[in-house]
């Protein structure tokens, strides 16, 4: 089931688990499907249970280190930025509106990995896809680049994201940002992720990656709703160190 059948599903869900009605209730364009002004407007009306301090915690503990890991990374930054334009002309930034909080969009930023007309190859590709769901990978992509692949094996392409926790659009640890076909194309209980700002790391992050399905993916996004604290963003973010080093996933 796709996000545009059934829509009564997700409000009669929300309205269970808050023992209330929803304030509004997301409407199908004429095509029968789903646009993101619907999802924005849902989630207006849709509140989580996290207290003021707890969101002051998190933004000033996602700022302090996002600025100082990128201050420590800039030697990195560097050294990337040259190598993709010592293999090609092509930009060294990538650069994409993704789905966030409440399905707000913004700019989600990641270096270059792929070649520059990578997106416009995507459908001719589908066929490869090794990912369930509607979301879109390849391991062996054939629009990755000679210095792609080593970023993206060391997760060096996600350190310009920490210019997206310091503009508020991502968290440090939140559920991964998506793009928004890719959204508009989910299970109806799948939007829940978006009550809370994305993150660079989360517990699928952790628990395989690439190498878990998408439902179980979806699965750990509400269970880190569900349990969020302080405590478990420290641990998921001590549990990536590992992660990152031994490419646990990576592709």
């Amino acid at each position: 089931m796709i996000l545009k059948n059934n829509l009564a599903t997700l409000n009669e869900t929300i309205k269970i688990k808050n023992k209330r009605a929803p304030l509004y209730v997301i409407q199908e364009d004429k095509s029968g499907s789903l646009n993101i002004e619907e999802i924005q407007k849902y989630f207006k009306h849709t509140k989580i249970n996290h207290s003021r301090w707890q969101k002051a915690v998190k933004s000033c503990f996602d700022i302090f280190f996002s600025s100082i890991a990128l201050i420590l990374s800039i030697p990195i930054f560097i050294l990337t930025a040259i190598a993709i334009k010592l293999e090609s002309n092509d930009s060294i930034f990538f650069k994409q509106k993704r789905v966030g909080k409440k399905g707000k969009l913004f700019t989600f930023y990641k270096f270059r990995s792929m070649t520059e007309n990578a997106e416009s190859l995507k459908e001719s590709l589908k066929h490869l896809n090794e990912m369930d769901g509607p979301c879109f990978k390849i391991k062996n992509d054939p629009r990755i680049t000679k210095v792609g692949k080593f970023i993206r094996k060391t997760s060096i392409d996600e350190l310009p994201q920490l210019w997206n926790v310091l503009k508020r659009d991502m968290s440090l640890v939140g559920p991964r940002p998506l793009p928004a076909d890719e959204v508009l194309n989910m299970e109806i209980w799948h939007l829940n992720r978006l009550k809370v700002l994305p993150g660079i790391t989360c517990l699928w992050q952790v628990n395989g990656r690439s190498n878990v399905s998408f439902y179980y993916w979806m699965k750990l996004d509400a269970e880190y709703i569900k349990k969020w604290s302080f405590l478990l963003d420290l641990k998921l973010l001590l549990l990536t160190i590992p992660t990152v080093l031994f490419r646990i996933g990576a592709f």
